[in-house]
């Protein structure tokens, strides 16, 4: 089933989420559900908060990336086959120099800036069978993890952007919160208080 995409503003973007263990409810359901909303949104990576579940738990297929005939053949070997959930994951360490990239957002549709992250990480994580592993990730994979990783610690990628570019923002996002944004795939947008 295909989930509306949270959008921004909503506070459960700005949760930390939950540790979860094999006896979540329907989570085979839940993760089936995600990989098709992340798929129909063309997105390479969608963390629970943003279909509204406070949980550490997302999934990443940076295949499409695989197809940017600017990298190299290695790069695109191991972007093609970055599919994966991840339950619990944490970041253990984190090497090399920060490198600039436009990240863009299915909370925060048609808005891309460049966003600074380091280069190397190593991170622990469960996969859907609940099976420990331990990898090393670095360029678009690590980056591509770094960003699902922010969403389960209530982190947007905006929020890593200078104060101008804040300030350059502000009313797109405002925008975004009230609803005033056509994406092609459905979308829940904050609740407005009535005055």
């Amino acid at each position: 089933m295909i989930l509306p995409i949270v959008a921004y503003g909503d506070p459960v973007l700005r949760k930390v989420g939950k540790d979860i263990d094999a006896d979540y409810p329907g989570l085979e359901k839940l993760i089936a559900d995600m990989k098709e909303t992340m798929k129909n949104a063309h997105g390479v990576g969608l963390a629970a908060p943003q279909i509204g579940k406070a949980i550490r738990l997302f999934l990443v297929d940076a295949s499409p990336f695989a197809e940017d005939e600017e990298l190299d053949k290695e790069e695109q070997e191991v972007l093609k086959n970055f599919n994966h959930t991840f339950i619990n994951p944490k970041i253990v360490k984190e090497d090399g120099e920060e490198w600039a990239f436009s990240e863009g957002c299915l909370s925060i549709p048609e808005v891309r800036e460049d966003v600074f992250r380091k280069e190397k990480i190593t991170i622990q994580y469960l996969d859907e069978n609940f099976i420990e592993h331990t990898k090393t990730l670095d360029g678009l994979a690590a980056r591509v993890f770094q960003h699902e990783y922010d969403h389960i610690e209530g982190i947007l990628f905006t929020d890593k952007l200078s104060s101008l570019k804040k300030r350059l923002l502000k009313k797109r996002l405002e925008n975004i919160s009230k609803g005033k944004i056509t994406a092609d795939y459905r979308m829940r947008f904050p609740k407005t208080k009535k005055r």
